[in-house]
């Protein structure tokens, strides 16, 4: 099982990326992923693809997370999904808001 966690302050207008360069960004095997992850304000949208699935498309991210705190699927809707070997995973954070939001989150994948 493998586990990236992020926190992240995004400036007015920008993108953030998380997964671009970790390890399993594109699966080695077919497994699962979960995808947890929060905004310390409102205003910031993701869109979440798995390969050629789009899981969340442009959507709102969930306000009230702390900056440095990681949100837990007890508190927070996890986004899962079946992978297949080669899949790029990709989650694109835009802030639409005119100041800066901190976004933290976690993806664990599970080969399986």
């Amino acid at each position: 099982m493998a586990n990236l966690t992020w926190t992240q302050s995004i400036i007015a207008g920008a993108t953030f990326t998380p997964l671009n360069g970790w390890q399993y960004e594109y699966a080695p095997f077919g497994g699962t992923i979960e995808i947890v992850h929060d905004a310390s304000a409102v205003g910031v949208v993701a869109t979440i693809t798995s390969g050629s699935d789009t899981l969340q498309e442009r959507s709102p991210v969930s306000s009230g997370g702390a900056a440095g705190v990681m949100p837990s699927a007890l508190d927070r809707l996890p986004v899962v999904d079946e992978v297949a070997a080669g899949d790029r995973l990709k989650i694109l954070y835009e802030n639409t808001t005119g100041g800066a939001v901190n976004v933290e989150g976690t993806c664990i994948y599970t080969p399986g």
